[in-house]
């Protein structure tokens, strides 16, 4: 029990978008410089463009991979994202159930390479997780609940309508929340509804496969 709760900080690199920009840069790069051997006629200025785009997709990949790594820590009281752009955290006592998502396609349940994670209560996650952190988990998530949503027959509400929903929220304490944390708590709430957790971890974040770090975070879950 006393090796479940030790702090552990899981790590990542770079991501697989982050990898990918510096290839793309080499590869651009590359390409410019066969366009300028092999097509002497093409004008010096438009190879030159390429090759200052290439060079600069190249740094902008290096400088990302030079940054902070995304990374996990998990101790006895809590689960925490770090990243770049800010964090998220919560709390053992706060969440209800962590594992493997999956998603219905044909009347069958597929997992997908996303722990996800249900709260007992919003507001606590949401006063804790970093502006840009929310933005981005908005933006990047909402591909499940896009999929989810096509996965039902006669659904009672359209995608463009619960995507970025931003009406206020009233949480289980009686506060109002506005803008960007009511658009959270709602994708929240229809993340629940359609795929039974409130919001997810990127296996591309880990370490590991999702199914593995969900039976990682559910030892220490058991243990607090």
């Amino acid at each position: 029990m006393r090796d479940s709760l030790k702090t552990r900080y899981i790590t990542t690199g770079i991501t697989p978008s982050q990898a990918n920009l510096f290839i793309a840069g080499i590869a651009g790069f590359v390409v410019a410089t066969l366009i300028g051997l092999v097509f002497p006629s093409v004008a010096p200025p438009v190879v030159a463009i390429l090759l200052i785009g290439a060079c600069i997709t190249m740094l902008i990949g290096y400088k990302y991979s030079l940054g902070p790594e995304l990374s996990f820590t998990l101790t006895y009281m809590h689960i925490q994202f770090h990243s770049p752009c800010g964090g998220w955290l919560a709390r053992w006592k706060n969440i209800d159930t962590i594992s493997q998502a999956s998603i219905a396609k044909d009347g069958w349940h597929q997992p997908i390479p996303w722990v996800g994670v249900k709260l007992k209560d919003y507001e606590e996650f949401i006063a804790a997780i970093c502006p840009r952190v929310a933005t981005k988990l908005l933006i990047d998530q909402r591909i499940l609940l896009i999929m989810a949503h096509k996965g039902i027959d006669n659904p009672r509400f359209e995608i463009e309508d619960i995507l970025f929903d931003d009406k206020h929220y009233l949480t289980q304490s009686g506060k109002v929340l506005k803008g960007l944390q009511a658009m959270l708590a709602n994708r929240m709430h229809y993340n629940r509804e359609l795929i039974g957790y409130d919001f997810f971890i990127s296996e591309d974040f880990l370490d590991r496969p999702a199914a593995d770090f969900a039976g990682l975070a559910r030892r220490y879950l058991a243990a607090s």
